[in-house]
């Protein structure tokens, strides 16, 4: 409707610029009037809202998981500007794409904001982003990594995962009637992922679902984003635009069950999780736990060192660092590094969406608190095994 206003305001202009020229209205040789509607019509030219599909050039709009930047030049190009635009990826680099340089220069030319290396699973807390509020929210065909094919169950899972934690940090990064866009296969295996229940964990209701039709973006390539052919496309077949806005009081819909699994998730973190009592947690040191492979001389007892003097934050920060260490103790073949560092990270992020729990400095005291357990577990163990076997 405002653009359908801009357009009469404009054919007035023309039609009384024609009339002062012919000398039908005023003083012909008056220019200054002619001037004046000149300059206001080239305010009005650059004022203009510029409109590609869903997306305008007066939105604040962040992209998510971007792989050559094709996507957000396209906007950029369309709109003549690019200053509205915050363009991530998860990649660091857009080596392996034979046009993400030129596309990146491309967009910084005409001004967008591009931010490597954020996670979609926690990109509210990045410190470029964190206290931003978008208008549109974009992500293209989100997708976890190849985990087997796309109609096992642990993949299905794994995307399920990534496009739940995108929703819950996208939730809260909209402007008022702000939308979350996401654009997704609708044919099988994919529409087991459901996108529309994922979206309702965190208040985020459909209010529109229609095609999507890549050609509506020019100059946008779909690309695989992973190994040795992650700079080809990937089919799109039958997809869709799925749009969604935060519906308060929205009701949570039923979990979709993947067929031949009985299972809807995986357990990914999540602020909600119940505070275990202390003592609850194994991990090495309260009960005893059968599992396999356990070492020689390495018998759990009953009369293991108690660690009830934990804190209950500690175990709800650091849930999965515990569960982890309990199902993975006397084990090996696995990264012990990489996995510490992830759990500590879901613990990290658990700690600042909480309630209550915001403050940095904070969460150091809950290492410490973690630190002075795994001592006493590392004692324990020690007190297991030979003497000067380590």
């Amino acid at each position: 409707e405002a653009k359908k206003q801009k357009k009469k305001k404009k054919k007035k202009k023309k039609k009384k610029k024609a009339l002062l020229m012919a000398g039908e209205e005023n003083d012909i040789n008056n220019p200054i009037v002619v001037e004046d509607d000149e300059e206001e019509e080239e305010e009005e030219d650059e004022d203009e809202v510029k409109w590609l599909k869903y997306y305008s050039s007066n939105h604040q709009i962040l992209l998510v998981g971007e792989g050559d930047f094709s996507f957000s030049l396209s906007l950029a190009n369309y709109f003549g500007s690019a200053s509205n635009i915050v363009s991530t990826s998860r990649d660091l680099h857009v080596k392996m794409y034979s046009n993400g340089k030129s596309n990146l220069e491309n967009l910084k030319k005409l001004g967008a904001i591009i931010i490597h290396g954020v996670d979609a699973t926690k990109m509210k807390l990045h410190t470029d982003l964190r206290a931003r509020k978008f208008d549109r929210i974009i992500y293209n065909f989100p997708h976890a990594g190849f985990h087997g094919k796309e109609d096992q169950v642990k993949p299905i899972l794994k995307h399920r995962a990534l496009v739940k934690s995108f929703f819950r940090n996208a939730s809260s990064m909209l402007r008022p009637d702000g939308e979350v866009h996401v654009n997704h296969k609708t044919t099988a295996p994919f529409n087991l992922w459901g996108i529309e229940e994922l979206a309702s964990d965190h208040r985020l209701g459909l209010i529109e679902r229609v095609e999507f039709n890549k050609e509506d973006y020019p100059g946008y390539n779909n690309k695989r984003g992973a190994g040795v052919r992650c700079d080809e496309p990937f089919p799109l077949g039958e997809c869709s635009t799925f749009k969604f806005k935060i519906v308060p009081g929205l009701k949570k819909m039923t979990p979709k069950v993947i067929p031949g699994s009985g299972k809807t998730e995986v357990n990914v973190p999540d602020t909600r999780i119940q505070i275990p009592s202390p003592g609850s947690f194994n991990v090495g040191f309260p009960q005893a736990v059968p599992f396999v492979n356990m070492p020689p001389n390495m018998q759990r007892t009953e009369n293991l060192p108690p660690i009830n003097s934990a804190t209950p934050d500690c175990f709800w920060i650091f849930h999965e660092y515990f569960k982890h260490a309990d199902l993975m103790f006397g084990r090996a073949g696995y990264d012990v590094r990489q996995v510490t560092f992830e759990t500590l990270d879901a613990g990290f992020d658990r700690y600042m969406t909480g309630a209550t729990r915001k403050d940095p400095n904070d969460f150091i005291m809950h290492l410490q608190d973690l630190h002075r357990l795994s001592q006493l577990r590392l004692e324990w163990l020690q007190s297991l095994l030979p003497p000067n076997s380590y």
